[in-house]
C-alpha cells in the first residue's frame, strides 16, 4: 500500500432539529442533533469522514470539547501515514475519555484508508448479514405523544421499539400497555431502557412487571456503580439485561464479563468506532452474549456506520438504526428507508453527505 500522509483533521459543527424532543433517564432531554462532522484529509486529496455526537450528560463532551481535542490529536497525526495503524492508535490513545471524538476519528481513518484504495467502507466492512432488523428509540413523554410518535415510525417500517422508562413506573406500564394494544397485529417487539434509574430494592418487582407487560428485555436498570447489585439482578433471571452505560470501553466489557452482569451487549460505533466496536463484538460473541448495535441519536452518516457494524456475524438483536426518523431533515444524499422491520444495508452503498445540505446545517 502506498504511503499517504495525513495533512489535516477538519471539524464541522452542524445542527438538525428533531421531531419533538427526546427525553430519557432522570432529566436528559434533546431537541436537536448538534453534532460534529469529522473529516480526515490526506495528501492525495482523499477525505475520510464520520459523525461525532456530543452528549454532555453521558460522556461529558460538547461540540467545543470535541473540536478542541481533535485539534490536539491532529497535531500528533499530521504527517503520519494513514496506513500506519499502530502509530495512529498511539496518538488516538494519548488522551483518555473523549469517547465520541476518538470514535469518530477512528471511523474517519477507516473511511480514508478505504477511499485511498478506490473503495468504499461498504467494500471493506459490509458483513454477511446485509439485511438488519431495526429498532427505534421512543423517548419519555405523555402517553398520547408517545403513542402518536410510535404510530408514525411503525408506519415508516419499524417493528421494534426501545421505550425509555424510569421517571414514573405507573406511567411506564401505562404506555407499554397502550403500545401493546395498538401494535399487536403488526407484531411490534417492545423493550425498555431504564438508563440506570431503578434501585436494587425496587428493581426485581419492576422487572417482573415489565416481563408480565410483554417486554423482551431491559437496558441498564441499575446505576453502573452498583456492580454487585447488577450482578445479582442478572442472576435472578427475571428479564434479560442489556449492557450499555456499563460497557463504554473494552476495559469495561472485560469487567462486566467477569462479573456476568448482562445478557446482551449494546455496542455503539459513536463511542467505540470500528476498531474497538469490532473487538467488543468478538469478545461478547466468544462469551455467548447477544449483541445489538446502538445509536447515540445518530443522524444519517452515523447511521450508515452503525449499520455496517450491524451486518457482522454475532449481531443477534434489532439494532438502533432508525433514529433518522426522529430528525426533521438529514445531510445524506438520499433517505434511509425501512421495510417491515428491516433495513437493507447493502442498498445504502451510494448514500453520501450532500454538501449543500451540510452548508445549510452548519452553525
Amino acid at each position: 500500500m502506498a504511503v499517504t500522509l495525513i495533512v489535516r483533521v477538519e471539524t464541522i459543527p452542524y445542527r438538525l432539529p428533531l421531531h419533538g424532543a427526546l427525553a430519557w433517564g432522570a432529566h436528559s432531554r434533546l431537541s436537536a442533533a448538534e453534532h460534529v462532522l469529522v473529516r480526515v484529509h490526506l495528501a492525495d486529496g482523499t477525505v475520510g469522514e464520520a459523525e461525532a455526537p456530543p452528549r454532555p450528560t453521558i460522556y461529558g463532551e460538547t461540540v467545543e470539547s470535541i473540536r478542541a481535542i481533535l485539534a490536539q490529536l491532529e497535531t500528533g497525526m499530521r504527517g503520519l501515514d494513514v496506513s500506519d495503524i499502530a502509530a495512529l492508535e498511539q496518538v488516538r490513545g494519548s488522551v483518555a475519555q473523549n469517547l465520541t471524538a476518538r470514535g469518530a476519528l477512528d471511523m474517519a481513518l477507516w473511511d480514508a484508508r478505504a477511499k485511498m484504495q478506490g473503495k468504499l467502507l461498504f467494500d471493506t466492512l459490509l458483513g454477511p448479514q446485509t439485511r438488519v432488523r431495526v429498532s427505534y428509540i421512543l423517548g419519555i413523554s405523555d402517553p398520547q405523544t408517545m403513542l402518536k410518535e410510535a404510530r408514525r415510525v411503525v408506519a415508516s417500517g419499524v417493528r421494534c421499539l426501545k421505550v425509555k422508562v424510569g421517571r414514573h413506573h405507573a406511567h411506564d406500564l401505562e404506555v407499554i400497555a397502550a403500545l401493546r394494544r395498538e401494535f399487536a397485529k403488526e407484531g411490534v417487539q417492545l423493550y425498555a431502557d431504564s438508563n440506570e434509574t431503578l434501585t436494587p430494592e425496587l428493581a426485581p418487582a419492576a422487572l417482573l412487571a415489565m416481563r408480565e407487560a410483554g417486554l423482551t428485555y431491559v437496558e441498564e436498570p441499575l446505576p453502573v456503580r452498583q456492580l454487585h447489585a447488577r450482578q445479582q439482578l442478572k442472576a435472578s433471571g427475571l428479564l434479560p439485561i442489556v449492557a450499555d452505560d456499563s460497557c463504554f470501553t473494552l476495559g469495561d466489557l472485560a469487567r462486566e464479563l467477569e462479573f456476568d452482569t448482562f445478557d446482551i451487549l449494546n455496542i455503539k460505533t459513536a463511542r467505540n468506532g470500528f476498531s474497538d466496536g469490532l473487538a467488543m463484538l468478538r469478545r461478547a460473541q466468544a462469551a455467548g452474549k447477544g449483541v445489538m448495535i446502538g445509536s447515540q441519536a445518530s443522524t444519517g452518516l452515523g447511521t450508515l456506520h452503525a449499520a455496517l457494524l450491524s451486518t457482522q456475524s454475532g449481531v443477534t438483536e434489532p439494532c438502533e438504526l432508525s433514529f433518522v426518523l426522529k430528525v426533521q431533515s438529514d445531510l445524506l444524499s438520499a433517505p434511509i428507508a425501512f421495510t417491515d422491520g428491516w433495513l437493507d444495508v447493502a442498498a445504502l452503498r451510494d448514500h453520501h453527505i450532500d454538501e449543500d445540505k451540510l452548508e445549510q446545517a452548519r452553525f
